[in-house]
């Protein structure tokens, strides 16, 4: 009895190797100097930051510091996190795709007065979401830290005209300026108005003047674009929109320095508008008039994407189309096996899609059920993510915004 109780009181070997362990990690934090703990600190996944203050004092300094936002800035990318987008909730909800989890973020003061109260989110782009109330008040946040910046209004001219679209640019080297595009008018007549942070203050209106034949000015070197999208006629009509924040979906994609707007027009055509140029011209359709079909586009690795979910000889497709310039068509790159696009078929389910490097979410809606699936390009992968739960019961999300969250993205 005696020699096990003074073998229980010996350390294990294993146990002291794993407290000078310990002690050397402590001791090696500790002695790192700021610069160096904030790079190291740095590379930590943002999720992680919100529990920064809470280690220590020193930590708590830190994570507040401009040096360290510097720091952070320096990291070349961020896996995305998916702001899901349902008006009823009185908090945010990301979808981690580092982590592949739900979590919850607490709106920011600002954007819980009175006045605020039927923000929608519209666009987003870097750090950044941008919302938009009824009034049609612009506000930029960053969801990570909560910081809050309203535009101001645009020209009264562009208030009076249909506004198609809602696009925006962060400047991806230090997260500090951005640009946010309006694209409004008639199909005949298409005008842009441009909001830039560096000036603080709107451009000059721009008018986009149409290509009488596309086909032989279209122009292969038109890369970089800006893509939106609306849904309207028979076929792909404004009221199966369900999430009245894809009215203005958009994207934008930097590319030679020259951008192009996208959207789709009342008869199911794609139409191109070249910002750098000042003109627009229509895309060849992907289906005939009379399918039935749910359409968005999507923006990866700076290229334009279409996402399709059409219904023929008695089933249901969801495939993802790149447009080839070289020969002026449309051609498939991905498609969902159709042992799981069978399921949609006959229910008219609704799609609304974000892409956010290799990676599309898509979140499918009907009256009889939804889903999120996230498609992967490279290998053709599509997974169905498990359901949003709150108090107990799914949530129903109408689309999302894919953004990095950085802290030192600036509003």
């Amino acid at each position: 009895m005696e020699h096990h109780d003074s073998w229980a009181s010996v350390p294990s070997r294993k146990r002291k190797l794993q407290e000078k362990d310990e002690g050397m990690l402590s001791f090696c934090m500790d002695e790192l100097n700021q610069d160096l703990l904030e790079r190291v600190l740095s590379w930590l996944p943002t999720s992680t930051f919100f529990r920064l203050r809470s280690v220590c004092k020193r930590w708590k300094s830190l994570a507040d510091s401009a040096s360290f936002k510097l720091a952070c800035s320096e990291i070349p990318s961020r896996d995305p996190w998916f702001f899901m987008v349902n008006p009823h909730l009185n908090k945010w909800t990301i979808f981690d795709s580092a982590e592949r989890s739900w979590n919850k973020l607490n709106h920011p003061p600002f954007l819980q007065q009175s006045s605020n109260s039927d923000l929608m989110p519209v666009a987003a782009s870097g750090g950044l979401v941008c919302f938009r109330n009824e009034s049609g008040d612009l506000i930029l946040c960053n969801p990570v830290t909560g910081s809050c910046h309203q535009l101001p209004p645009a020209h009264p001219a562009t208030e009076n005209h249909s506004l198609h679209a809602i696009a925006m640019s962060t400047c991806l080297k230090n997260q500090q300026s951005y640009k946010l595009v309006l694209i409004s008018g008639e199909l005949t007549k298409l005008s842009c108005k441009i909001y830039n942070s560096s000036t603080s203050c709107w451009e000059e209106e721009m008018l986009l003047k149409r290509k009488v034949d596309d086909s032989q000015e279209f122009d292969s070197n038109d890369n970089n674009a800006v893509y939106f999208l609306s849904k309207a006629g028979n076929v792909v009509a404004t009221d199966m929109q369900r999430s009245p924040s894809k009215q203005y979906s958009s994207i934008m994609t930097v590319k030679d320095g020259e951008e192009i707007a996208y959207f789709l027009s009342s008869s199911g055509t794609i139409v191109a508008c070249n910002l750098t140029h000042k003109c627009f011209f229509e895309y060849p359709r992907l289906l005939p008039v009379f399918y039935e079909y749910s359409i968005d586009v999507v923006e990866c690795r700076g290229e334009m994407l279409v996402v399709l979910l059409s219904e023929f000889f008695g089933s249901a497709s969801l495939r993802v189309w790149r447009f080839d310039e070289e020969f002026r068509s449309w051609h498939q790159i991905a498609a969902m096996p159709p042992a799981m696009s069978h399921e949609f078929y006959g229910k008219k389910v609704d799609i609304n899609c974000v892409g956010a490097g290799d990676q599309i979410f898509i979140c499918l809606n009907s009256a009889e059920f939804f889903s999120y699936i996230l498609c992967d390009l490279r290998t053709n992968d599509w997974v169905e993510l498990p359901k949003c739960f709150m108090n107990g019961e799914a949530v129903e999300f109408m689309s999302a915004f894919s953004f990095e969250p950085r802290i030192e993205a600036s509003v």
